[in-house]
């Protein structure tokens, strides 16, 4: 059995290592992808094959303090106007390059705040989605709603316009902690914001939790947790919240001395954790939990669950397309991310180009390296066999790169006939692990605690 000490020697509570949301990830992009390549992409998707696509929508009514992601607050629907008409003329450019046939597996608006939009602005965006492509048979359309800005005739529209599966973000119940972060969200509205979306026959219900929290303690997090599970989600993701005041200047609001020890935070994960456990919940890799007939349980099942941006998915599309300032775009060749700056974004549309800045090309072992550290997110397990197979490793370096793993974390780890392997309890050292196999120098920028 290990134990907390053994955990703290091998630096759970102070290595800062990535979410591996990529590989390599975004700190490592360079200005080498331009928007020719990102164009040459795109025209290289097959011709009736499938896409994902994701809308970036950075606005928000009201920014919230612990929120590190790229938004701007709007206290008029001017800009957001704006933006839209930007984000139409993008995906007309999309078009033009996008193959014949193209179908979206998966659609996902984010932000931000999408549900910020009128009902006009977003029957507009759903018929120019329509117009680039066709939903694949059992795609899923899933927008972020956020409870204090939603309404039943924008929830129409969007239930009208195929919107299947909701996003929403929790974070804690405790009007305390809420006030701290400045994210005011009560338990009644949040509910009257699903009931809402059931009531509209929409079930699937994502949401996000945090732990690590100011003044967050082992009582409140479980009163928030069984607030939620009492809202039913099909989904929950529970974040460790990342305090990074230096590159989020809004956290600089959030009193450091508030926030949990990294013991604490330990603390708090296992809290919540078994209570979703408890509660019938399958536990999906690092940090997600699902019902147990919800696509992310049966993709966990048959050894199909992936990684990206947004965390875990079932989606085996193996091209996801970001629109809008800032979105990431995953292609086989590489990443390409759109220019952070709103508005450097919509100049270049406007110019009628792709706002590429930066991303990475992938070249060497980036495929390799990478397919083993998403097995070990998604499964605690590498594959030997797959990685001979798919991607031309040898039995002898996979062994290599093994023993001196298994050798970094004490002999935890276990090396099979078929490959490496994290028992249960070592999993909270998943994240350190995967780092060992990650040849890309560690930079601080957005990476967090690991646990």
């Amino acid at each position: 059995m290990i134990t907390r000490a053994q955990l703290s020697r091998l630096g759970l509570f102070d290595a800062k290592v990535p979410r591996y949301t990529s590989y390599p990830t975004a700190p490592h992009f360079s200005g080498d992808v331009t928007p020719g390549d990102f164009a040459n992409w795109i025209r290289a998707v097959p011709e009736n094959g499938t896409v994902s696509l994701y809308l970036h929508v950075p606005f928000c009514r009201r920014l919230c303090w612990f929120c590190a992601c790229r938004t701007q607050g709007t206290a008029t629907l001017a800009p957001v106007e704006s933006y839209v008409e930007t984000l139409k003329a993008e995906l007309d450019l999309l078009k033009r390059h996008l193959p014949r046939g193209v179908k979206l597996s998966r659609l996902h608006w984010g932000g931000g705040t999408p549900t910020l939009l009128t009902p006009e602005l977003m029957r507009a965006l759903i018929d120019k989605v329509a117009e680039v492509a066709d939903f694949a048979e059992g795609a899923e359309f899933s927008v972020e709603i956020d409870p204090n800005e939603i309404d039943g005739e924008r929830l129409d529209v969007l239930a009208a316009g195929g919107m299947n599966r909701v996003s929403i973000g929790v974070q804690d119940f405790d009007p305390e902690i809420q006030k701290t972060i400045g994210r005011e969200q009560s338990y009644e509205v949040t509910r009257r914001a699903i009931e809402m979306v059931r009531e509209r026959g929409i079930g699937s219900l994502n949401a996000d939790i945090l732990y690590g929290l100011p003044h967050q303690t082992k009582a409140r997090i479980t009163e928030s947790v069984q607030k939620l599970l009492s809202l039913g989600p099909d989904r929950v993701a529970l974040y460790g919240y990342a305090h990074v005041p230096w590159m989020a200047k809004r956290q600089q609001m959030i009193p450091s001395d508030a926030l949990p020890t990294p013991n604490e935070r330990f603390d708090l994960f296992e809290t919540a954790r078994q209570l979703f456990a408890w509660d019938g919940y399958a536990e999906i890799g690092i940090d997600h939990f699902a019902v147990p007939d919800d696509g992310l349980a049966i993709a966990q099942k048959t050894g199909k669950l992936r990684r990206n941006f947004q965390g875990y998915t079932d989606d085996t599309s193996e091209v996801l397309i970001g629109v809008g300032a800032s979105s990431i775009s995953r292609f086989p060749q590489g990443f390409a991310q759109n220019a952070p700056a709103t508005s450097a974004h919509v100049a270049a549309i406007r110019e009628g180009r792709f706002s590429t800045a930066r991303g990475h090309t992938f070249r060497g072992e980036d495929k390799l390296r990478s397919r083993m550290i998403e097995m070990l997110m998604c499964d605690f397990r590498i594959r030997s066999e797959e990685l001979i197979r798919d991607y031309g490793a040898s039995e002898a370096m996979l062994a290599g790169l093994y023993r001196d793993a298994n050798a970094r974390f004490d002999g935890l780890l276990e090396i099979t006939e078929d490959g490496l392997f994290v028992p249960v309890e070592a999993r909270p050292l998943t994240r350190m692990v995967a780092r060992s196999f990650d040849v890309y120098e560690l930079s601080k920028a957005g990476h967090s605690s690991a646990i």
